[in-house]
This record gives C-alpha cells, structure tokens and sequence, in this order.
C-alpha cells in the first residue's frame, strides 16, 4: 500500500507546528496542509498576546508570588465547573496540563529560546470564594515577541525538516473529505484554491483551481475553531447566555471557520461540548482593521467604571478583569450587547493594554528601549491612536459632553447624565479613605499590593472627575468572538474518540480543533494563557503520539 508520507496535519497553526515538529525530530515524513496562503502560517498564534500560563515560574517567585501546583489545580477545576459525562476526558486533560504547566513546560520552552517578559500578568482574577471561578495568584506570563516569538521556534523545525525532505507544505489546500481503508481513515480529499498573495488575515479567495487526494497512516486535525464564522457561532450559542448579539466583532480572521469539525465529525469522530465558548466582553473596533469586522480585546485594569447601555453599573464581581463568562451573562440580560467603560487619561495611560502582536510593537519587536518609552508615556502609542481614531472612543473635558458623546456614538438616547453622573460621584467619594464598602474600589486597593500591578497595571486610587486627570474618556465595548471551547473529543494521546469513546483509527486532533486538548479542557470557562499552552501542550502529544503509531 503506497503513502505519500507518514502523516497529515491539517492546519499550519501552532498546533499544527508543534505537532509536525514532534514528528520531524521523529524522523517521519509530513504533508502539513492549509487552506490559506503561505505568508499566514502559524495562524490565530501570530495575532496573539503570546500570553502563556505557568506555574511556580521564576518569574512568579521573582515578583514575590508565591504559586503551587495545588492551588493552580484548584483554580482550574473551579474555573471549569465539570458537570458532566463527556466531561471525563476533558478532566484528565486538565490535570495533565496543570502538571505540565508547573513542570517541565517553562524549561522545554526555554530550551527552543522562548524568553518572558519579566512581570506576570494578573488575568481572569475570580472574585467569588476560593473554591469558585479565577486564578488565586498572577500566571499570566508574556512570551517576549509575543504570539510571533513563540509560532518562531516551532516554524523554524517546522522549516528544517522541510529542508531535510521531510515535510512538504501544501498551502492553498482545502480540505473537504476524510476517508478509511479497512476501517482506519487514511485518505485526505479537497481543493487546491487559486494561488494568492493576500496579505496575512485579510481574505485570500476560496476558487478551486484543482482537487487533490493524499494518502498517509495518520491524520491530525489542528484547524482551529469557529470564531470567524458568526452564523456557525450563533447556531451553538448556548442557551444559558441567552439570545446570540445582533452585532459582534471578530477576533480572528474570517478563514477560522470550523467547517473541518463537520468534516472530521462526518468521518465518525465525537464532537463534544459545542455550546461551550468564549468570547470577550471587552471588544472595541480596530480603527485600521486588517479583517472583516476586526475587534481587538482590550486587556484592562481594575479601575474603569463599567456601565451597561442605559448607564447602570454593573454588579459585583464584574469587574475590569475578574470574570469574562460572567460578565457575559449579565450583558446578555440587559436586552443590549455593548457596554461602556468611563475612566480619564490618568486611568487609560495605565490601565489599558490592548490584545494582539501587531497592537505591541515594543513586546513583539523584542525591543527593551521602546518597552521603556512606553511605559514612561502618558498614554502608549497604540493606545492613543485608538482615542484619535477610535469609532468607539469619546474623549471629553466634562462630563455633559461625554454622555452626550456616548449617545451620539449608538445613535439613541440610552444614556441620562444625571444618572452616569450619580454612578461616577458615589464611586469617587469612596476614595477619600483608604477604607470603602465598594468591593472595586477595595479591589484597586488590592492590586496594588501586587509590585507588578503597582508598576505598570493599576493606577494609583483617585477621583475619576478629578479635573488633573482629564480628558475623561468613555469606550463603547462590543462583544468580540475568540474561541470555542468544546472540539473533538480525544483520549491523552490526542487520538479522536468516536461517539461510543472508541479510538477513530487514525485519526487524532489537537489544538482548539480539539477543544485544546480532551474535547474540553477548560470546561465552562477559561484561565487566561491556557489556550497558547493548550496549543502547545495537545500539539506535542498528538505528534509524539502520532509518531509511535506509524513507526
């Protein structure tokens, strides 16, 4: 029986690299496909933070931060909230991550030259009880050249075994078919589309110039999620959240289009968890969008007032940063899907980092001088240009012309002065005292006992109406689709299950194709950083794993 190599990755994501690489330093001979262009390799990654969740680093323990795996296992099974049956596998992916991620990821990261930026980010914080949803401690660790500096050390094996004939990259292939010889799928059919020169992210075309069909004993699938696909996002909305957002912004580029999960569900695997999703609260338009309908994240601190539509605050725990699902759920029940943070300048200059290589420079340049520039600016470069250009963005001296803003910028009168002006001064008037009954407040306080919030991430405490702090500024925060959270179900070799939790013979699956590991990994809700590391962590098992079967 002919092959035309050991195995198939479908998807040149980092999933995909990281599992080509694992085979490559195996010795086995690859087809690595995608349906995009060459200059998009790498994927979602190249767009990232590169934010990465571990455990117990050094760089934890340099910032005082005193972390265990214990507390990271509690943290995670809080955060996912298993209930049920299909939850099995997820589980054990968990705890094997969380292993990971407390052990050997950091020095195998570093061995391939990954290096962090040296202060841990505090995502995701909780505030409920310690049993319930976020991380206890700061594990938000910065890969220094951000999603770029991490897909680097992957695409480069990924490259030399490509130079040593081991691995063919076949771009511009669609895959449409999976199919089996003797019950073991072995036979990859598609498209081949029109060659294209799109810049990476924007639309590269979906003509068919050809068909190909390519034979190997393995296949993975490491294709992504649904993110850039709105209708597909909207048929598997849950139904705990409500009605879907008439109006989203997309955090990844519009070719994330899950349609290989159909095509792999098709060929008998179990595709689990599929109202289980995640997407940001926090979204704003990009003023030079590179994709249709192109959001970036806004990563705040603790200190802006967040208010719904009709300017009512929103309730304890949703604050800034603690609970992205949770804050979610509440939006989804006001009847509108936008909200608005108000803060000044002293507050945005801090407080306010925005998601994504290309909206860091200095991080994602690797440049020590530029991180210096920036954080001796009033307000970083990226984000200015968000509050000059910036279709969701009201800059104001007082605040009768920034509610009025606010209205202008939805087109309705949703917003009555006297009302957001009530929210603003009571919170202003808890700052007088280092004592408060606001838990946001007491929370502020909070973050800046942590030396890296105190450095760079939290303002000090102070009256947002505080005329020395001005302009005031307020955000229209929209809804931005990210990741999907369920996949194909998969066992701890990354091998896709059927639907009676049967292996699919030669068939396995990593990345958010898999739900980043089991199907599930992260349950209900995410860590923050888990889902690079989930990436990496499914990736290196399917390729290992992939690599004995066919050996």
């Amino acid at each position: 029986m002919t092959y035309d190599a050991d195995v198939i990755v479908i998807g040149a994501g980092l999933a995909g690299l990281v599992a080509t690489a694992e085979l490559v330093d195996a010795g086995r001979k690859v087809i690595l496909l995608d349906q995009e262009p060459e200059q998009s390799i790498g994927g979602q990654a190249h767009w990232s933070f590169g934010g990465l969740f571990l455990v117990d680093s050094p760089e934890q323990r340099r910032m005082r931060i005193k972390d265990s795996h214990a507390l990271a296992l509690q943290d995670w099974l809080g955060t996912a909230g298993f209930d049920r049956e299909e939850d099995a596998w997820p589980r054990r992916w968990a705890e094997a991550y969380v292993d990971f991620a407390a052990g050997e990821k950091r020095p195998w990261l570093h061995r391939q030259g990954v290096r962090f930026f040296p202060v841990v980010g505090w995502a995701e914080r909780g505030g409920y009880d310690a049993n319930g949803h976020g991380n206890s401690v700061p594990r938000f660790h910065i890969t220094w050249g951000t999603g770029p500096g991490l897909v680097a050390p992957f695409e480069r094996r990924v490259r030399e075994g490509v130079a040593r004939g081991l691995v063919r990259l076949a771009f511009r292939h669609r895959v449409t078919g999976l199919s089996a010889t003797a019950g073991a799928v072995d036979t990859v059919t598609g498209e081949i589309l029109e060659p294209s020169d799109a810049v990476r992210g924007t639309a590269s075309g979906r003509e068919a110039t050809g068909s190909f069909s390519l034979r190997a004993q393995a296949v993975i699938v490491t294709s992504g999620g649904i993110g850039g696909n709105h209708d597909l996002v909207r048929a598997q909305w849950p139904a705990r959240l409500g009605t879907p957002p008439q109006r989203m912004l997309s955090g990844v580029p519009a070719h994330v289009d899950g349609l290989m999960l159909g095509i792999a569900e098709a060929a008998g695997a179990s595709h689990i968890n599929k109202d289980r999703m995640w997407h940001y609260t926090e979204g704003i338009q990009n003023w030079n969008p590179i994709w249709a309908k192109h959001g970036i994240r806004i990563l705040p601190g603790p200190s802006p007032l967040w208010l719904d539509a009709t300017g009512k605050r929103l309730p304890v725990p949703l604050f800034p940063g603690f609970d992205t699902l949770g804050t979610l759920d509440h939006i989804m029940k006001t009847g509108h899907d936008h909200t608005w943070f108000v803060l000044n300048q002293r507050i945005i200059g801090k407080e306010f980092a925005l998601s994504g290589s290309e909206q860091n420079p200095d991080l994602t340049g690797k440049s020590v001088r530029d991180v210096i520039t920036r954080a001796r600016q009033a307000v970083p470069g990226p984000v200015k240009a968000f509050m000059d250009h910036g279709a969701d963005f009201v800059v104001e001296r007082d605040l009768s012309a920034l509610v009025r803003g606010m209205n202008a910028v939805t087109k309705e009168d949703l917003l009555d002065e006297a009302a957001v002006r009530r929210e603003i001064v009571a919170r202003d008037r808890e700052i007088a005292n280092p004592f408060t009954k606001d838990l946001q407040v007491t929370a502020i306080h909070g973050a800046r006992r942590y030396l890296g919030d105190k450095l760079i991430r939290t303002a000090a405490p102070h009256r947002i109406l505080d005329p020395g702090a001005g302009p005031l500024i307020a955000v229209r925060l929209s809804i931005l689709t990210r990741k999907s959270l369920g996949g194909l179900e998969t066992d701890l070799s990354s091998r896709v299950l059927t639907g009676a939790g049967e292996p699919l013979p030669g068939v396995y699956a990593a990345g958010e194709a898999a739900g980043f590991g089991g199907g599930g990994v992260h349950g209900y809700r995410a860590l923050e950083g888990t889902f690079l590391g989930g990436c990496i962590f499914s990736g290196r098992a399917a390729g290992r794993a992939a690599a004995r079967a066919v050996g």
